[in-house]
């Protein structure tokens, strides 16, 4: 399907106050206006009207941007920057004033394909199971190799038979591809607190890498997912990763007339309400700074991580400095701007060089801010050693844990 600009209306409500410049990363590297929200939205309005030539320098403003959404909260006029830029960015690809790498190109490819992506990734998962250093971005844990979270949830709930909310999850992509240590405790918490696990055999990509890059094919996989998840009978659904939740969340917002709308929840802010169970732990000197995903704050729109959950982790815990910033990821910025991405990060983390606590855990809700901030440490950029956690690793049980409330 060919990608269509945005019309002049779409620009109309931008009054240009500049309250987004202040928390536009690449304004804040920069000091180029045409590299803020503001300068974006001028250019492409002036573009779309006929009065500015396109050239590489327009483009160039673009692809700058990380596509963080920070400018979306800190805008009174609430313009929606995110389907703005989204919407540039596909038409930028399909007109070839953009050219993703054809390594991007392959990997949009094999995300649509859960069943091969899955195979293709199994010796990064066998690596970094060994624990030996990958890439910069692949953080040490230890993923089953075979079992898939899917049947790993089935196999619990028939062991655990949970009798509270029932509750559809997103497995994701990269999440069960490469990280699915992650899925099952998130599965784990779950049961433990109750829930019952759905996991639907026909869900797909969320489309998130595809709006990321700007190549086609976001709009098969959004239809197939509404399919696999609109036909439950459930509670919610749920997603341990703030980017999936997001792109997911959109796409079952547009669901066919008279069907109803299932909510998209990130787990963690669905465990916030439920009242998690509390992780007890030794007294230590471990130290827990909590950042806050983008895509959690400013896409989602959630006022963070519920403090119950963050101190049912047992841990000392504190906001990391400039929490509600963007780390630089960006889905796929930190491949393709690979500068801009570690100058985001280096101001951000530079805290954790300074910061108090044996071991310290730098705690987020975001598999890719997870690979961001693990290059951190991998780059040079923190010489202090670190873990980097998902705050649902920090509640999970492990093997051998009771349901509570069970009736």
């Amino acid at each position: 399907m060919q990608a269509k600009a945005p019309s002049p209306d779409y620009f109309s409500n931008c009054t240009h106050c500049g309250f987004c410049l202040a928390v536009c990363p690449t304004y804040k590297l920069s000091g180029d206006e045409n590299n803020s929200p503001r300068g974006r939205l001028r250019i492409w309005s002036e573009e779309t009207a006929g009065r500015l030539a396109r050239d590489e320098w327009t483009d160039f403003y673009t692809d700058e941007c990380v596509g963080c959404l920070a400018c979306e909260t800190a805008c009174p006029a609430q313009v929606p920057y995110g389907e703005l830029f989204e919407r540039t960015r596909h038409e930028h690809v399909a007109s070839g004033r953009s050219h993703p790498p054809l390594a991007l190109r392959l990997a949009a490819a094999a995300v649509a394909r859960p069943a091969w992506f899955n195979l293709a990734m199994l010796p990064a998962r066998f690596l970094r199971k060994l624990g030996l250093p990958l890439h910069r971005f692949l953080f040490q844990g230890r993923p089953a190799l075979l079992q898939t979270t899917a049947s790993y949830a089935q196999k619990l709930m028939l062991r655990h038979r949970p009798t509270g909310p029932r509750v559809a999850f997103l497995t994701g992509c990269l999440m069960e591809a490469a990280f699915r240590e992650i899925n099952f405790a998130t599965v784990r918490v779950l049961i433990e607190n109750n829930v019952r696990v759905v996991i639907p055999a026909e869900q797909t990509c969320c489309g998130a890498f595809q709006e990321h890059t700007g190549i086609d094919g976001a709009a098969a996989l959004q239809q197939q997912n509404r399919s696999a998840f609109l036909s439950l009978d459930v509670d919610a659904v749920l997603s341990n990763s703030s980017g999936c939740g997001y792109a997911l969340g959109r796409s079952l917002a547009h669901a066919s007339p008279g069907r109803p709308v299932v909510p998209v929840r990130d787990v963690l802010s669905f465990l916030g309400a439920l009242g998690p169970v509390r992780r007890e732990r030794p007294e230590s000197g471990a130290r827990l700074y909590v950042d806050l995903p983008c895509h959690l704050v400013h896409g989602q729109k959630a006022p963070g991580i519920p403090e119950n959950v963050l101190d049912a982790t047992g841990y000392q815990w504190e906001l990391a400095p400039n929490a509600r910033d963007c780390c630089g990821s960006g889905g796929v910025y930190n491949i393709q701007k690979p500068e801009n991405a570690r100058a985001i990060l280096a101001g951000k983390s530079a805290f954790l060089n300074e910061a108090e606590g044996e071991p310290v855990i730098l705690g987020t809700s975001n598999h890719v801010c997870m690979m961001q901030w693990h290059s951190a440490g991998a780059a040079g950029l923190v010489r202090k050693a670190f873990e980097t956690k998902h705050i649902i690793q920090l509640l999970d049980p492990g093997e051998g844990f009771a349901v509570r409330n069970k009736a």
